[in-house]
C-alpha cells in the first residue's frame, strides 16, 4: 500500500437506518434542475470526446453553469400548446483553438443538446417549445496551466475542494431512487401519459415510510378528469410495488396532493414538464452524484454534471467517493453505514487526495479494528484508479446525477 493520507475511524452519529426521522428526496429527469444537469453532462461527454477525436487529449472546459428559464403553456385534455418557450443557456468555458486546431464547441454543445433532449424528453420540440441558447467563453489561462500538465500520468487537482459518498443506501433511498427510475423507465415506456417530471420525497419515521410523488401527466393522452384520476392511481399502486421490493416497513404512497378535482385544479402538462410553466432549473440545485438529495447525510455542495472529467475536483472526487464506499461495502462484511469524505489540494495529483477520511458504523460484535486494514486497503485501490473515472464518465458509465 502506499504512503497516501487515509484515515478510518467511527462515525459521528447513528447509522441511518436507526435514526427515527429520515428524509429522502429525488428530482426525475424531466425536473427543470435536472433537465439542466442532464443537458450540461451531455454537453461535457461530447466536447470531451471531440477533444480527444480531434487533438488527442481533453482540453480544458466547464458547462457546469447552465440554466433554464421555463416558458408558458395552456395545458387540455386531449392536448394544448406550448405559448412561450423554454429557453437553455448553455454558460461555461471551453477551449476553441490548440495547436491550429480549432474545435467549433458551441456546434457541439447544440448538437449534444439536441440529441440529449430528443432521447429523454422527446415531448419538447427542439426549436419551438425549447430554445437552446450557448455562450462558451475561454478557459481561465492559470487554470489551464494546471489542466495540460505536460508529462504527468495523473493529473493535478484543478481545485481545493472535497467529494462525499455513503453506502448502503437505506430503504428509504432504495424505494426513492428505483421508483423514479423505473416510473421514468419500463412504467413510463407503457404509459404515454406520464410525463418525465417525476419528483418523489420519502420520509420514514420510525418504521412507517410516506412517499410523495409529484408526477406530471401529459395532456394529450388523458382525454378527461376520469382518466387523469385513473393515471395518477396507476402511477400510486405502481410505486406500492415498487417499495414493498425494498421494505417490510408499513409504505403510504400519495400522487399529486396539490390535486383539487373539484376545482379543476390538476397537475396537467403539454410537455410532461413543468418546465413549461413557471418553474425554472439550475445546475447543481437537484441531485447529488448518487442520484438522491439526502439530508441525513454529509453532502457537497458542488455540481457534478457539467464539470470537467480529468481533473475538476466536484466531479471526480463525488463519483469516486461513492465508488469507494459502494466498494467497501460490498467486499467487507460487518460493515452498517459508511461515510468517504476525498478532499483535494490544487496542483496535487487526484490520487494523492489530501486526506481520505472514512467514517464507519459496524454491526454489533465487530470491532472497527478488525476491518480497518480492508478498508484502507480499498480506498488505496480505488484511489490509485481515480483516472478510470474520467474514461467511464466520457464513455457515459457513470450517472452524475
Amino acid at each position: 500500500m502506499t504512503e497516501r493520507n487515509i484515515r478510518v475511524e467511527p462515525i459521528d452519529r447513528r447509522a441511518v437506518e436507526d435514526q427515527e426521522v429520515e428524509i429522502v428526496e429525488r428530482k426525475g429527469i424531466g425536473h427543470p434542475d435536472s433537465i439542466s444537469d442532464g443537458i450540461a453532462e451531455s454537453v461535457a461527454g461530447a466536447l470531451a470526446q471531440a477533444y480527444l477525436d480531434r487533438v488527442g487529449k481533453v482540453l480544458h472546459f466547464n458547462t457546469d453553469e447552465t440554466q433554464l428559464v421555463a416558458g408558458e403553456a395552456e395545458p387540455a385534455f386531449g392536448g394544448g400548446e406550448v405559448v412561450d418557450p423554454i429557453y437553455l443557456l448553455i454558460v461555461g468555458r471551453a477551449t476553441k483553438h490548440y495547436e491550429g486546431t480549432t474545435i467549433p464547441t458551441e456546434r457541439i454543445a447544440l448538437e449534444a443538446a439536441r440529441e440529449y433532449l430528443a432521447e429523454n424528453i422527446p415531448q419538447l420540440e427542439f426549436g419551438t417549445d425549447v430554445i437552446v441558447d450557448v455562450k462558451l467563453g475561454e478557459g481561465s489561462g492559470d487554470l489551464q496551466d494546471v489542466f495540460g500538465e505536460e508529462g504527468a500520468t495523473v493529473p493535478m487537482a484543478n481545485d481545493t475542494s472535497f467529494g462525499v459518498g455513503h453506502a448502503p443506501l437505506s430503504e428509504t433511498e432504495e424505494i426513492v431512487l428505483n421508483a423514479e427510475r423505473r416510473l421514468n423507465g419500463e412504467y413510463g415506456d407503457d404509459h404515454p401519459e406520464l410525463g418525465s417530471d417525476v419528483k418523489i420525497m420519502g420520509k420514514r419515521e420510525d418504521d412507517t415510510i410516506d412517499v410523495t410523488v409529484a408526477a406530471a401527466m401529459i395532456d394529450e393522452h388523458v382525454a378527461d378528469m376520469d382518466a387523469y384520476a385513473d393515471a395518477v392511481e396507476s402511477v400510486r399502486k405502481y410505486v406500492a410495488d415498487v417499495a414493498s421490493e425494498y421494505t417490510d416497513r408499513e409504505v403510504n404512497v400519495h400522487v399529486n396532493t396539490a390535486d383539487d378535482y373539484e376545482e379543476g385544479s390538476i397537475y396537467l402538462t403539454v410537455t410532461g414538464t413543468s418546465a413549461e410553466q413557471g418553474d425554472d432549473g439550475s445546475v447543481g440545485r437537484g441531485n447529488r452524484a448518487n442520484g438522491l438529495i439526502t439530508p441525513n447525510r454529509s453532502m457537497s455542495m458542488e455540481a457534478t454534471s457539467g464539470k470537467n472529467p480529468v481533473n475538476h475536483i466536484g466531479k471526480i472526487y463525488n463519483l469516486l467517493s461513492t465508488e469507494i464506499a459502494e466498494a467497501v461495502v460490498d467486499d467487507v462484511d460487518g460493515i452498517r453505514d459508511l461515510r468517504v469524505r476525498l478532499l483535494s489540494q490544487i496542483g496535487r495529483p487526484i490520487d494523492q487526495p489530501h486526506v481520505a477520511d472514512v467514517h464507519v458504523v459496524t454491526a454489533d460484535g465487530v470491532a472497527l479494528e478488525d476491518v480497518q486494514g480492508d478498508i484502507e486497503a480499498i480506498v488505496d485501490e480505488q484511489l490509485a484508479d481515480v483516472t478510470s473515472i474520467t474514461r467511464r464518465v466520457i464513455d457515459g458509465e457513470l450517472s452524475t446525477f
